[in-house]
């Protein structure tokens, strides 16, 4: 008979030549158990999707009381439902002012598509900005005002008036001019390597776009819902966005996205055309009944309150000769090695001692740590444990 792993690469599409083809037995809690009876410790949750870890008793509960009363009944934006009217009323609760409305989608690659559109809606500009290095997604338009050359040579074209600058370089400001619909950045940098805004950089990005009409987006995929410390990273900055993009662990672990914006800047996908971003399944009340629980759960515990204590206890237990620097903010971080071979090794082993751990898209030498936000401090320790001794193990 054929075993799990052989029909995966005969009959998934696979997006590279070395998958690790990881049989999946269950999992829960900061576990994910094995085929081969091991439990092993998640250190990347999913890449930041499975916010509450895996199988949370809140979450599995939101979702089959939802299920059994129905699932799909209608496109985006006909009928009222009342758990997506419930997450929407949520988040802009838990928002600053100035984002009034929530549109779900599918994905954070949804997100940002619509986001794009909405900047160019708005303004009547066809001109983007994004950054060098930056990472949106992989349809066309997030490949578009994604900054690796390297992911997109094979895809061209692509969209058009889609310009780069460098990240907390404060002279590149100028290029944004009254020609620009939108400015789109990640508010802590993802395949990047987890590098994080500084000397008031997003304050003053923010300042640019308002004397230029030009509107700004904030990609809050991967901090989003509290990985930080804050629902969202950039309230750690002091600036709010004219659009926010968010997905991966808005539903702890089902498929989801968003945006949100004004009143003024999303009634204008209602008209000239009318249905500006249509989704079929965007919305759904079984995922919407997941993300209420699990923004009930934030607002509800000291989840959000502890994350700086945790990120502590991480940088107390990562200290290591050959972990160079520790990059990123809250449970985002980026221990960086010496080479991208030498973190594949690392990588590797530490799967081979129960530790998953991922490396990041640009910038490989750089180990993700984005575990569960609930993750116990015995698990932190544990986890940064067995790490540290596949560093003293391993040849650089």
């Amino acid at each position: 008979m054929e075993n799990l792993k052989d029909g995966f690469f005969k009959y998934q599409a696979q997006t590279t030549n070395f998958a690790s083809g990881f049989e999946v037995d269950y999992a829960k809690g900061s576990y994910i158990y094995g085929k081969d009876g091991k439990a092993y410790l998640d250190f990347v949750a999913g890449v930041s999707v499975n916010t509450l870890g895996h199988s949370h008793p809140r979450i599995n509960q939101a979702i089959i009381d939802q299920v059994n009363k129905y699932m799909h009944v209608a496109v985006y934006g006909e009928y009222a439902q009342e758990k997506p009217v419930a997450l929407c009323k949520k988040l802009v609760a838990m928002t600053p002012d100035g984002l009034d409305q929530v549109y779900l989608v599918n994905s954070g690659t949804e997100a940002i598509e619509a986001s794009l559109k909405l900047a160019k809606r708005a303004t009547g500009r066809q001109e983007i900005i994004s950054f060098r290095n930056a990472y949106h997604g992989n349809t066309h338009g997030s490949l578009s005002v994604s900054g690796d050359e390297r992911k997109k040579a094979a895809f061209r074209p692509l969209l058009p008036e889609v310009y780069f600058i460098d990240f907390n370089n404060e002279e590149d400001l100028q290029r944004i001019t009254t020609k620009t619909a939108g400015v789109i950045v990640e508010t802590i940098r993802g395949a990047s390597g987890f590098r994080v805004p500084v000397n008031n950089y997003l304050k003053k990005l923010k300042t640019r776009c308002e004397e230029v009409g030009a509107k700004l987006i904030f990609d809050e995929i991967q901090p989003g819902f509290g990985r930080t410390g804050r629902l969202f990273a950039f309230e750690h900055y002091g600036v709010t966005p004219d659009i926010l993009a968010m997905g991966k662990g808005m539903a702890s672990g089902l498929p989801v996205g968003a945006f949100m914006a004004s009143n003024e800047v999303m009634n204008t996908l209602k008209e000239n055309p009318h249905l500006g971003h249509i989704t079929t399944f965007g919305g759904n009340p079984v995922i919407a009944a997941a993300a209420l629980a699990l923004l009930e759960e934030l607002e509800e515990t000291n989840l959000m309150q502890d994350i700086d204590r945790k990120e502590a206890l991480f940088r107390e237990h990562l200290q290591h000769p050959k972990i160079k620097t520790i990059h990123g903010r809250g449970l985002m971080l980026a221990p960086e090695l010496s080479s991208p071979e030498y973190t594949l090794k690392v990588q590797a082993e530490c799967m081979k001692r129960g530790l998953i751990l991922f490396f990041l898209m640009y910038s490989i030498e750089n180990l993700r740590i984005t575990p569960p936000i609930n993750i116990s401090d015995e698990d932190i320790i544990k986890g940064c444990n067995i790490l540290k001794e596949v560093l003293n193990d391993l040849e650089e």
